[in-house]
């Protein structure tokens, strides 16, 4: 993992994403130079047009990271690769279409762009095809010994068990008697130091598992490691950065005292935040207006009852407010008046309530609560007091999320598919927490185009 702006990127991708924005300029420069063979244009060295060629390689790989072409579960398979480049060109196409028409100084020839789509598309499977096959993802994985042989390291040993991992558990140690959790975890007393073993295992990192550790953590052994260059983290913490989320199983209050982070709340942090939300919603509701009208008036035509749907929400701090949205369920959904969890194929919801959901147009109104101040962009997605009270009495931790401003779209949302349960929620929390934890406008930004994923391949819909 490479940290970027308190945000961790796995490295396999960080350089398959550099060696793509390479290709792309490429097949931009590669188009330049057969459009002039093609009608006799005499050329001029590269550098006279280098400020077309970054904005090509700039917008399209923006957009190939909004259409997941840079998940770690799918981008070594061939046909998902080609299904979403497509679409990515697709998408690009039209960004850079409104860019060549915003900035002409940096726009290309219509035939030099259609030329460097071809090229583009080619270059980046056949980079693609040959980066799952040369390079090891297991070189980039960072060897670990795990101190502990109990629930805890369990824990980290079925983590390391998923696809794409960063790490590998190259030996547990047992510490004491009480865990016996991990069948031939390696006896403390049977090695001579950590050190020593670190470097006869060639390993990066030691992570710290251990059930108690009182009477068990071997301060000066830990030491002695640290200063010869080996990694020693605690396990909350390595959780936190191989997995994108804080492990709840594993913190404690003195963890989320202690650790870095929890600095989004800073002044400067936070007048930009607000800065950036009145300026983009201002542009968004332009944009959007005629998709707003299409949509009020298709769920008044379709369906009784008002085109909004106003519901109280828990937003920063615990202070509640109505959350705008376009109606899409029946009037009657919660005829008893009980609160209730949206189901996958839930009978209540309309039928343009269903296309609205899948689009994601039901939650364009919101743009308005940004505009006041109550939500922003990117933020956890506010709950009911209802849920928040039922919620924050089962999940340890629970309100800290409300440390940030609630937002349209989050972390969570990008991680973690539509949930409607407590362990759902507990789920979704870890992830709210890692985002309030490393807040940082690169990670608004990331998440953002992001959710463009979400709406294309209607990931977490329901």
């Amino acid at each position: 993992m490479i940290r970027l702006f308190k945000h961790y990127i796995p490295a396999p991708l960080l350089l398959l994403g550099a060696i793509e924005f390479m290709l792309l300029m490429l097949a931009a420069e590669a188009a330049w130079q057969v459009r002039a063979a093609q009608i006799g244009m005499e050329m001029f060295p590269t550098t006279a047009r280098l400020n077309e060629v970054i904005t090509y390689a700039a917008v399209v790989s923006v957009v190939m990271l909004a259409t997941g072409l840079y998940e770690t579960h799918g981008y070594r398979s061939f046909r998902l690769t080609a299904t979403r480049l497509l679409v990515a060109f697709g998408l690009s196409l039209v960004v850079l279409s409104v860019v060549f028409f915003l900035l002409p100084d940096v726009a290309l020839w219509r035939s030099i762009f259609l030329y460097a789509m071809l090229f583009s598309f080619v270059l980046i499977m056949a980079a693609r095809g040959l980066f799952a096959r040369l390079v090891n993802w297991d070189r980039f994985r960072r060897r670990v010994i795990v101190v502990g042989a109990g629930d805890r390291a369990a824990k980290l040993g079925e983590v390391g068990k998923g696809p794409n991992v960063g790490f590998q558990i190259v030996r547990y140690i047992r510490m004491t008697e009480r865990e016996p959790r991990i069948e031939g975890a390696t006896v403390r007393e049977d090695i001579v130091g950590f050190h020593d073993l670190a470097e006869e295992l060639g390993v990066d990192e030691i992570v710290l598992a251990l059930e108690e550790r009182r009477g068990a953590l071997p301060v000066a052994d830990l030491l002695k490691a640290k200063l010869a260059g080996v990694r020693v983290s605690e396990m909350s913490s390595f959780l936190e950065r191989e997995t994108g989320r804080v492990d709840l199983g594993s913190v404690s209050p003195s963890w989320l005292i202690f650790s870095d982070g929890f600095l989004g709340a800073k002044h400067m942090s936070v007048v930009g935040k607000r800065a950036f939300d009145v300026l983009a919603s201002l542009t968004l509701l332009v944009v959007s207006s005629p998709l707003l009208l299409i949509a009020a008036l298709l769920i008044k035509l379709t369906s009784r009852g008002p085109i909004f749907y106003h519901q109280e929400r828990v937003g920063q701090l615990g202070r509640s407010f109505n959350v705008i949205k376009f109606r899409s369920m029946r009037t009657d959904a919660e005829k008893d008046g009980t609160p209730q969890w949206a189901q996958r194929h839930d009978p209540r919801v309309t039928t343009i309530g269903r296309i609205i959901r899948a689009t994601r147009i039901d939650e364009i109104p919101q743009i308005f609560n940004v505009l006041r101040g109550d939500m922003s962009f990117v933020g956890p997605r506010p709950e009911r007091p209802f849920f928040v009270r039922d919620l924050a009495a089962q999940i340890p931790f629970y309100h800290e999320r409300h440390v940030a401003k609630p937002g349209i779209t989050g972390w969570a949302q990008l991680n973690y598919p539509y949930g409607a349960s407590v362990d759902d929620a507990r789920h979704k929390l870890e992830y709210d927490l890692y985002y309030v934890k490393n807040y940082s406008m690169f990670l608004d930004l990331l998440i953002l185009i992001q959710t463009v994923r979400v709406v294309l391949w209607r990931d977490g819909v329901r």
